[in-house]
């Protein structure tokens, strides 16, 4: 069974504020971004995770 992820701003979501902010990007590219950030996200919750043990 995989696990559906659930995720709050979507794709669509995305291209809206970049181009509200003057950035124009397809929903593909939208995709791309929001996956990179989320694992900027985990990356950066792990990273502070590790540094609280020690």
């Amino acid at each position: 069974m995989t696990k559906e992820k659930k995720r709050k701003v979507t794709p669509q979501k995305t291209v809206e504020i970049l181009k509200k902010h003057g950035t124009t990007v397809t929903l593909d590219e939208a995709k791309i971004i929001l996956a990179m950030m989320y694992e900027f996200g985990k990356l950066a919750v792990n990273q502070d995770l590790i540094k609280g043990r020690h």
